[in-house]
């Protein structure tokens, strides 16, 4: 187990640096200027060339990749073209919002996913299985912008129940624990959800059903255990690939969340890359995808890990 955690470690970096350029040469390959954010369309072609050679913009790609992957290792990672601050400091203030949504809306998918698959893969075939299905396939199909939407309609326009937008009466910078800022995580959250609950519940489900259709469960039930420890049997040899999914999913939330950031002007990382694409801010674009893409690098290994320490036949070979 231990040399296929050095393994794991080790790939890290080249896919890493894979990660990278990929970031890189997709962001440079968009059509667009990324100066007209700062530039009017009448200024002088001197301003306009000051402002390129300022921003690096005048190097061939290469040296530009190059300087940006140097000062990216140190935590630099430029200046915004729109607003003139640097995108670190955007980062650090994004970054804890979105991972608070993230946290809350896998916490709620992840559990009632486990619930309705766990229910659906025992009894498999009856109304329950039939319920929970339904319910997942609901999930999974229904658009997050579409759902934050209506949510919002109902929630917080008819019925006034629910702040409809922010982290709160004096926002993020002004974020507590308690009632009054919690219930500006609800509608988001719960729209955030739907979708991982969804693919989780299907796995769960499966998963499940296969298992305690295996021999060794009937064989556990001959030897007179009881449901609840043939029940343990049973998460502990699902646990491995529903744990994959989870972890897929965290990552998909963390990285997936522009749109319903964006429903509710919710200050995250989501909300900061709707705007970076929208103004062409190429340094707080690139700064953005690529924690993102840490993030779900990561998240990757220590999924693998924790596979493999659940399960050590994983780490063979």
């Amino acid at each position: 187990m231990t040399a296929y955690i050095f393994r794991r470690l080790l790939y890290i970096l080249p896919i890493s640096i894979g990660v990278t350029i990929m970031i890189f040469a997709l962001v440079h390959i968009a059509p667009g200027d990324p100066l007209n954010a700062v530039v009017a369309p009448d200024a002088p072609a001197e301003t306009v060339e000051e402002l390129r050679i300022a921003y690096g913009f005048d190097k061939p790609l290469p040296v530009q990749y190059l300087i940006w992957l140097k000062r990216a290792v140190v935590g630099d990672f430029g200046v915004s073209i729109a607003t003139g601050r640097p995108v670190a400091g955007a980062l650090v203030r994004a970054v804890p919002n979105t991972l608070m949504l993230a946290v809350g809306a896998a916490l709620l998918g992840f559990i009632l996913g486990s619930v309705f698959g766990g229910i659906a893969g025992y009894h498999q075939g009856r109304w329950l299985d039939k319920l929970a299905t339904s319910i997942a396939i609901t999930g999974i199909s229904v658009p997050h912008y579409w759902l934050g939407m209506v949510l919002v309609i109902i929630f917080a326009v008819e019925m006034n129940a629910l702040p409809a937008m922010g982290m709160g009466p004096g926002g993020s910078s002004a974020w507590a624990w308690d009632p009054e800022h919690l219930r500006h995580l609800v509608l988001p959250v719960i729209t955030l959800a739907v979708i991982p609950m969804g693919i989780v519940t299907r796995t769960v489900r499966a998963s499940v059903s296969e298992i305690l259709n295996q021999e060794f469960v009937q064989t556990l039930h001959s030897k007179g255990l009881s449901k609840g420890q043939v029940l343990m049997h049973v998460i502990k040899n699902s646990a491995p690939t529903v744990l994959a999914v989870m972890g897929l999913q965290l990552g998909y939330l963390l990285g997936g969340s522009i749109l319903v950031e964006t429903v509710f002007s919710w200050p995250g990382t989501g909300y900061l890359l709707n705007d970076a694409i929208f103004r062409r801010d190429i340094p707080l674009l690139q700064g953005t995808i690529l924690v993102l893409a840490l993030f779900f690098v990561f998240l990757n290994l220590i999924v693998d890990i924790l596979q493999t320490v659940i399960d050590p036949r994983m780490g063979r070979g």
